[in-house]
């Protein structure tokens, strides 16, 4: 009985070989779940201090609102709203791609095709339901 001998691999061919490899949408999915879910953790002062300043009184309510006509502080308005836009899609990717891996859990039912078909899923309504929340939020409509 005749080993092979064990592959040697350097840290070189690791990174000239990166340039070559398409990461699977599936892939791409769950690498921006895990995204998502940093953002969200990052922002929850953020988040607290929106849910507080919304929910206290109608005083604080109206400092709510005025954050996303002037501003807060030295933060002018366009940021914040965009750092609410970024929260919209974290958490709607996170959301989806949380109940995508549920589904996918309880069903036992995986496949390559189904985890693609899947993560496209995820995907294009992650994206599609930020655009129509940020039209809202930016006053398209």
């Amino acid at each position: 009985m005749s080993t092979k001998p064990r592959p040697v691999y350097t840290n070189v061919h690791v990174f000239t070989d990166l340039p070559g490899y398409r990461l699977p949408v599936a892939g791409f999915v769950s690498i921006l779940h895990r995204i998502s879910g940093l953002l969200l953790f990052l922002l929850l002062p953020f988040i607290v201090w929106l849910f507080d300043t919304s929910v206290t009184s109608e005083i604080s309510f109206e400092v709510f609102r005025s954050a996303f006509e002037a501003g807060i502080g030295f933060v002018p308005a366009v940021l914040v709203k965009l750092a609410v836009l970024a929260l919209i899609w974290a958490y709607l990717h996170h959301f989806l791609a949380g109940m995508r891996h549920l589904w996918m859990d309880a069903t036992h039912s995986v496949s390559k095709e189904q985890g693609r078909s899947s993560a496209v899923v995820v995907l294009t309504l992650s994206l599609l339901l930020t655009a129509l929340l940020g039209a809202k939020l930016f006053g398209l409509y």
